[in-house]
């Protein structure tokens, strides 16, 4: 038992320094530093796969699966405006943005059309991509995808109360310091550590390291801005609408155990409105791809060699 366990203490040693090796490098997209990592060879007879994170997070939360589908695939990660160690401008951000900026990546720096792989935020992104700018798209994958769908249910009466009380509590949020007061309070390592203890089923995932990851770049200039902008921005296009639009291959990655969707319910609405898609659901949280990697990476893989076949 102790060989094995020392054989993969090595094992995630090697993944962890092949990730920390790759070099990030940045492109210059509407005057503002994008910040990306490439890692694995061109591949002729597959696409590559382009990773997109979530809210919070960065590049650095694809490391397990970059060090994991390097081998196969050419791997592009890629921080959205606003996070991670790209820059952090006073901008309106939304759904439409984060589908530009992705499809000019695709166009301008990988130079072929891409796998999307997007968690949370990212996959709202990666959706509005394979709906709005199709050429940039081979298929997509979602990872306990956020955006919501038309409401289809009849409105109940309105609670005037509740409304306002609603209404002022956001505009209070929303000005600058109780914004500001807001964002350091939930960028504070102990409360990081707290929010993704909720969202991880293991435990033991929620590493000091993670931690770090998603409070790093919450010191950057901009960074309290940018998080009062996103709660700011206008809704985009509801799930269904871009559904809709989209004619690509479609993988659903669910963690069922996710505190802040209900991954069952939220699957079936999504199979409503796109019967092809294929489905998964494991257990883990709302980052499956961080929490169970190795399963995440082996669903992806097959499902990408398919469709390449």
């Amino acid at each position: 038992m102790i060989h094995i366990a020392l054989h993969f203490a090595q094992v995630e040693s090697v993944m962890q320094t092949a990730v920390a090796a790759i070099p990030g490098a940045y492109w210059q997209w509407r005057g503002q530093s994008i910040h990306y990592v490439k890692a694995g060879e061109r591949h002729d007879d597959r696409p590559p796969l382009l990773l997109v994170h979530g809210f919070g997070a960065s590049t650095d939360h694809w490391r397990k699966n970059i060090a994991g589908l390097q081998h196969d695939f050419e791997v592009w990660a890629i921080d959205l405006l606003g996070f991670g160690r790209s820059a952090k401008p006073d901008l309106s951000y939304s759904g439409d943005l984060w589908r530009d900026q992705l499809h000019d990546f695709v166009s301008e720096v990988i130079g072929r059309p891409a796998v999307l792989v997007g968690n949370s935020l990212g996959g709202y992104a990666s959706l509005c991509v394979a709906a709005q700018r199709p050429e940039s798209v081979v298929g997509l994958v979602l990872l306990n995808c956020a955006g919501p769908f038309t409401e289809t249910q009849t409105p109940t009466k309105p609670d005037p109360f509740r409304e306002v009380f609603f209404n002022l509590t956001r505009s209070v949020l929303l000005m600058p310091l109780p914004s500001f007061i807001l964002f350091q309070y939930v960028r504070q390592r102990s409360v990081i550590r707290r929010t993704l203890s909720q969202v991880y089923l293991d435990q033991s995932a929620v590493t000091d390291q993670l931690v770090e990851d998603i409070y790093r770049p919450s010191c950057d200039p901009g960074a309290a801005q940018v998080f009062a902008a996103v709660f700011k921005s206008p809704q985009g296009a509801k799930n269904d609408e871009l559904l809709r639009q989209m004619t690509c291959p479609l993988l659903m990655i669910w963690g069922e155990g996710d505190p802040w969707m209900n991954a069952r319910v939220r699957g079936a609405k999504f199979r409503e409105h796109y019967p092809q898609l294929t489905e998964y659901y494991l257990q883990a949280g709302h980052c499956p791809h961080d929490e169970v990697p190795d399963q995440v990476n082996a669903l992806l893989r097959d499902w990408v060699m398919q469709l390449s076949l």
